[in-house]
């Protein structure tokens, strides 16, 4: 689900939109085929509460009223006006064709047209949440997790953490604590900001790669307050 931005994307996952549709229910599905499926969407949804990435987290999804999970700001208008709660059926019927289901929404991924699947996928999450667990911490009754994405705080090395940004003509130059600098063409360096629990520390930048040949890169900071604070303008 995405925002203002809530670009659910390729998330088989999107499962936060709706409105009761013509779809029936599948059969009962297999939370441990459903815990594959969900890797697909685990770049775009967590079963963390309070963890939110594009779209926000699946944590108790099931009998939880559309367009209300807490400290998610970037559902849709149509979304916003949704009157219902998600159960079995709607989230069946939203996954086999979103964009039918709810018109008017951002999610582009077309839909999952495997009654099995979708069947799969929703006992997975009614499982992996069932009682308050969490199903991205680990192992949970056997199934297999979705992976976590990098924590910035505790998983990035000297070669990663910013020490100063050098702004010249069309030049970015970073430094990182190893010593070494990187120069980048200034349309390939991206400043970004993550303020999570896994971002970086406030004031403390991090640089993740963004290409195999090495000439593209994400810059993160803990707040876009920083950016321009961090970068000098120096020749």
């Amino acid at each position: 689900m995405r925002a203002s931005h809530e670009l659910f994307l390729t998330g088989l996952f999107a499962l936060l939109l709706g409105l009761p549709g013509p779809q029936t229910v599948a059969a009962a599905g297999d939370p441990e085929r459903g815990a594959q499926v969900f890797r697909s969407c685990s770049s775009c949804h967590t079963l963390e509460r309070g963890a939110h990435r594009t779209g926000p987290s699946l944590a108790g999804v099931l009998g939880r009223q559309a367009g209300t999970a807490e400290g998610f700001h970037r559902y849709s208008d149509a979304l916003r006006s949704a009157d219902l709660v998600w159960r079995e059926d709607t989230l069946n019927s939203f996954l086999a064709d979103p964009q039918a289901f709810l018109p008017g929404n951002r999610m582009t991924f077309p839909g999952l047209a495997d009654a099995r699947a979708r069947a799969d996928v929703i006992a997975y999450l009614e499982t992996a949440t069932a009682g308050g667990a969490q199903g991205q911490a680990g192992e949970q009754g056997g199934m297999m997790a979705a992976p976590q994405l990098i924590d910035l705080r505790r998983e990035v090395g000297p070669n990663n953490r910013i020490t100063s940004i050098r702004y010249c003509g069309d030049t970015y130059t970073v430094g990182v604590e190893s010593g070494e600098s990187h120069p980048f063409w200034e349309f390939n360096l991206r400043f970004k900001t993550d303020s999570s629990d896994k971002g970086p520390e406030p004031d403390h930048p991090v640089l993740i790669p963004a290409s195999m040949m090495g000439d593209r890169a994400f810059v993160i900071f803990a707040a876009p307050g920083e950016i321009s604070a961090f970068v000098e303008s120096k020749c």
